[in-house]
């Protein structure tokens, strides 16, 4: 499952990076049990959760002031899976602003922030 916040200011290179980091990081094990398999033959679950870049820093209600408005997230969000998809994985989609209940089993200790801006 990838849960995608945009950003403010988002460009092609951030989506970019981010559809590389998808595909191509090495997040599950290979026969000797190291972690040394990309997503390959696996789908994925993309899910828009602007909610991702809520700013907890100041006071107790979280800031949502850097997530993208919903016409540029949604833009966005819709080139990432294209993308994605446009290099041969399976991807499935949460709706778009919609609320969702989504249930993720995560088998193993991993779990990954990938931020292009970093």
């Amino acid at each position: 499952m990838a849960l995608v916040g945009v950003e403010t200011g988002d460009e092609q290179k951030d989506i970019d990076y981010v559809c590389r980091k998808i595909v191509g990081l090495r997040l599950w094990n290979d026969d000797a049990g190291k972690m040394n398999l990309a997503l390959g033959e696996r789908a994925v679950l993309v899910v828009s959760q602007f909610t991702l870049l809520g700013d907890t820093e100041r006071g107790m209600r979280p800031s949502f002031d850097r997530a993208a408005r919903p016409e540029e997230a949604r833009k966005w969000y819709e080139t990432l899976v294209e993308q994605v998809r446009g290099v041969g994985v399976q991807v499935a989609t949460g709706g778009f602003q919609a609320n969702m209940q989504v249930s993720l089993v995560n088998d193993g200790p991993v779990t990954v922030l990938i931020d292009s801006r970093v």
